[in-house]
């Protein structure tokens, strides 16, 4: 297979092509770098079957491939904030260029959503079938109603032009090669607790959330594109937790004597989050496998040896 993934020097793509280099399969990562980083994908640069290209999504580009992995886009509040025009852009302009692209060769193309589809959720686990509750002029509308209208266009492109098409709507994500600036709950309280900062809690802790560590997520994505279902499907793990909860167990794993300080909440910011996967366990024989104590440790260890080093990269420096 001839792969191309957007977005493949980010967080999930980088892991992505792991899997997709590791069985056999030749890979072109396409990706502007606003969020994405080279370290990630650097193992792979001289290898025969991978291709780096340095490329907005925004622009059209013409290529040769049989599948289409489409994840290009600022998937935290910090970044898809800082640039709200050009989030929107991404999600609507970007979106269509990779459909264009997918109806032109006729490869599969898989639309990486989200949870944030679903808003402020009225609906407790969301199912698919729930059309969600997003505020449509709210800071993270861009975002929100981005995602939203990318997968308007590629159901459109699917009924219209016959475009093969299969839709993921991922939940919360961790693991290593996380930003450390991503605004991110795992992120921030990993890296504040490995910093001897405070812990932030929004609110009063009590939000829920659900943690998938990111080799099961892409574990469910491959499954989702080489399977018979367009979707949308949740990936996400259906173990709920409180931000408290959250924050405490980074407490206890990292450095016990960092103390919790509350802040207010930010605007929109979903009260629960928790993904019902009664679809991917039926159609993909999917379900998340990696605790979240398990997926904690290994996403610390990565986070611990990456300050290590710039710390003495800046010491080195000096």
């Amino acid at each position: 297979m001839r792969i191309l993934v957007t977005g493949g020097a980010g967080f999930i793509g980088s892991h992505l092509i792991d899997r997709l280099m590791a069985d056999g399969n030749e890979v072109i990562c396409l990706d502007n770098f606003y969020t994405g980083h080279k370290g990630n994908i650097l193992k792979w640069l001289e290898h025969p079957y991978f291709e780096l290209i340095r490329h907005d999504i925004t622009e059209p580009i013409r290529l040769e491939i049989d599948q289409i992995y489409h994840l290009a886009c600022p998937a935290s509040p910090v970044h898809y904030q800082y640039n709200p025009v050009k989030t929107v852009k991404t999600n609507v302009i970007g979106t269509l260029n990779m459909l264009g692209l997918a109806k032109r060769v006729k490869a599969r193309f898989l639309l990486a959503s989200t949870s944030e589809v679903y808003g402020d959720p009225e609906v407790h686990p969301q199912v698919e079938e729930y059309w969600g509750n997003v505020n449509p002029i709210g800071i993270r509308s861009c975002y929100d109603e981005g995602k939203r209208i990318a997968e308007t266009l590629t159901f459109d492109y699917h009924r219209q032009n016959d475009v093969d098409i299969r839709v993921a709507r991922i939940f919360n994500t961790y693991g290593p090669r996380m930003l450390e600036n991503d605004g991110r709950v795992v992120s921030n309280l990993v890296v504040q607790a490995l910093r001897d900062i405070p812990l932030t809690v929004y609110g009063d802790g009590s939000q829920t959330r659900s943690f998938c560590y990111v080799s099961d997520l892409v574990e469910g994505l491959m499954r989702l594109m080489s399977g018979d279902h367009i979707g949308p499907v949740n990936l996400g793990n259906p173990d709920e937790y409180t931000i408290l909860e959250l924050a405490n167990s980074v407490q206890k794993l990292v450095n016990p004597k960092v103390e919790i300080k509350f802040q207010s909440l930010p605007q929109d910011d979903p009260r629960r989050r928790r993904p019902d996967i009664t679809r991917a366990k039926t159609w993909l024989n999917w379900q998340p496998t990696v605790a979240l104590q398990e997926g904690l440790k290994l996403t610390v260890e990565d986070f611990r040896s990456r300050i290590n080093r710039n710390q003495q990269s800046l010491v080195i420096g000096h």
